[in-house]
């Protein structure tokens, strides 16, 4: 995992989801301990997408339940689209 995706994508969870950056960890999963709702997750979604200029397939995307799956899943959707 790269940091500088890792960095930016824990910064838009941070903003969305309204949780300080320092208290986001990889193994966070966003329900349950981000307390993120489904209209956040179609939020992060979106600014994911826009943040790194890629196109995620939805179903694959609401797959992810932590923030080190999103990182990896990023990562992924990345490598695909260059």
């Amino acid at each position: 995992m790269t940091d500088s995706v890792k960095t930016r994508l824990i910064k838009i969870v941070s903003e969305t989801l309204e949780v300080p950056v320092e208290e986001i960890k990889p193994e966070h999963r966003f329900v349950e301990d981000l307390d993120a709702e489904s209209i956040q997750s179609i939020e992060l979604m979106a600014a994911f997408e826009e943040e790194f200029d890629i196109e995620m397939d939805e179903d694959e995307a609401m797959e992810v339940k932590t923030v080190g799956e999103a990182i990896e899943f990023v990562e992924k959707c990345i490598r695909e689209q260059k």
